[in-house]
Order: structure tokens, then C-alpha cells, then sequence
């Protein structure tokens, strides 16, 4: 791979590491699961443990992440770097806000790049769900809706760890939800 040779562009983040789909949703796992192994990342994201190791180690290598010190074994897990938060503390990986936006980036690149090559998927995948709307919420009702959106995705989320759970012919696919308030005269 010659990725990081490359000049930076845009999708590169500010400490020079390209972005990447696997080091994405790496990082996206180890957020919600605080520590993972490289064959962990594997089962519950779909690729092989071969990959995910590979950009673990680069996710390393450019100080995102770090290894979480083992009392042996061949187990390897890693964390998000200098992040060991107590139930309900923040974690300081990163400052506030950095994650996320890394995060839309890549998934903007993500969608792009779907609707630049889906002519390439089998027939019955060439097609996408994409919709909005504006809808008028309180702060609470936001988020109530965030929470009923979260709860009809959990009901899939055993399939990530358990692959005879799937369906035949099932595969990852993005479900990507964003609520934010639109600025005033953003309607008019």
C-alpha cells in the first residue's frame, strides 16, 4: 500500500493519515466498545482480521489509538489513545467534536464512492434508501427520535458478532441518520 506516500488531500486528516472505510468503522467500534482485538474488529465488522490488524497498527502508528497493556497471551486489544474512561466520563482521545467530524467525512467519501461505482454491485444491491425531511422537534423530541432510530438498528446488531445469525444473502450496509436543527432562514 502506498496510501501514506501519497501528498495529502482532502480526506486526509490533520495528523496525515488518509482516510480509509476500515480505519473508520475501527474507530467507530472502538469508540462504542472502549477496547478491541484485531480479530474482535474482524467478526463484528466483515472483514478479515489480516485488514483490521493492519490499520490498527496504523491507527497506531499515527497516534489515534494505543495498545492496552495484557498480562500476556496472544490477544492484542487497543483502545482509543490515552482514553480509559470511567462509566459516564468523557474520554479525551481526541478534542471534542474531532471523532465526529472525521466521521461525516468519511462517510460522505463512503456514499460518494457507492454512487460512483454501485453499477459494479450484483443487480438487486444497485439500489440505495436515501431520503430526508424536515420535520418540527423540540430538543427532546430530537432526541427521542435519535433514540427510537438507535433501538430499531440495535435490533441488528447481533448479526455484526454472529454471522450464522444473517441471512442468506445479507451484507454491511451504511445506515447513516443524521438530526441536526436547520439556522434560521435555512426554510425560508
Amino acid at each position: 500500500m502506498t496510501e501514506d506516500l501519497a501528498a495529502p488531500a482532502p480526506g486526509t486528516a490533520s495528523d496525515g493519515l488518509p482516510d480509509h472505510e476500515v480505519r473508520t468503522a475501527l474507530l467507530r467500534l472502538l469508540e462504542t466498545e472502549g477496547t478491541v482485538t484485531a480479530t474482535l474488529a474482524a467478526r463484528r465488522l466483515g472483514y478479515s482480521s489480516g485488514l483490521c490488524s493492519f490499520h490498527l497498527r496504523r491507527l497506531a502508528r499515527h497516534g489515534r489509538i494505543e495498545p492496552v497493556p495484557t498480562s500476556g497471551g496472544r490477544a492484542r486489544p487497543w483502545r482509543l489513545r490515552s482514553s480509559a474512561p470511567t462509566a459516564g466520563e468523557p474520554r479525551a482521545a481526541q478534542p471534542a467534536g474531532e471523532f465526529d467530524q472525521l466521521a461525516r467525512r468519511l462517510e460522505d467519501e463512503s456514499y460518494q464512492r457507492w454512487l460512483a461505482h454501485r453499477d459494479r454491485a450484483e443487480p438487486q444491491w444497485r439500489h440505495d434508501e436515501a431520503f430526508s425531511s424536515v420535520v418540527y422537534l423540540t430538543p427532546e423530541e430530537l432526541g427521542q427520535v435519535a433514540d427510537s432510530v438507535r433501538r430499531l438498528l440495535a435490533e441488528f446488531r447481533h448479526r455484526e458478532a454472529d454471522p450464522a445469525a444473517r441471512p442468506a444473502g445479507a451484507r454491511p450496509v451504511a445506515a447513516i441518520t443524521r438530526l441536526f436543527p436547520l439556522l434560521p432562514g435555512a426554510t425560508e
